[in-house]
């Protein structure tokens, strides 16, 4: 258990520190109207934890083991992803009255982050190959 504590502690560091510069850099690109750095950690995140479920859980093909699933799924995607950020920024946008922009926050982050989800989980089934 402690163990499992540190590998998530460093994995949620290394995915807020991901995050961070997602961010950062998505705001100096296009600017801060929009919160495209969060939009782009929960997409890209909601990706990657799709394709890490997907690969081997169990059998001689398990490639990650229950301690690098949780590193990655539980530290660095759970670092990484910004439900938090998400919700505050929606609210503050329904606050100043953009709720154009809530709204299209909202939606297109559900529906990019359920796509990213479903092709990253069919990726790692693809790399996984064939069920036992």
């Amino acid at each position: 258990m402690i163990l499992a504590t540190l590998w998530v502690a460093i994995g949620g560091a290394i995915g807020s520190v991901a995050r961070f510069w997602v961010t950062e850099l998505s705001a100096r690109w296009w600017g801060g109207d929009f919160p495209w750095g969060t939009v782009i950690a929960n997409v890209t995140g909601s990706f990657l934890i799709g394709l890490i479920a997907a690969l081997p859980v169990m059998g001689s093909r398990d490639l990650l083991g229950p301690m690098g699933r949780q590193f990655l799924m539980v530290g660095i995607m759970g670092g990484y992803t910004t439900f938090s950020s998400f919700s505050l920024q929606t609210l503050t946008m329904v606050q100043h009255g953009h709720l154009v922009k809530a709204a299209l926050n909202v939606g297109g982050s559900v529906v990019l982050c359920l796509i990213a989800v479903t092709v990253g989980y069919a990726v790692g089934a693809a790399i996984s190959g064939p069920k036992p």
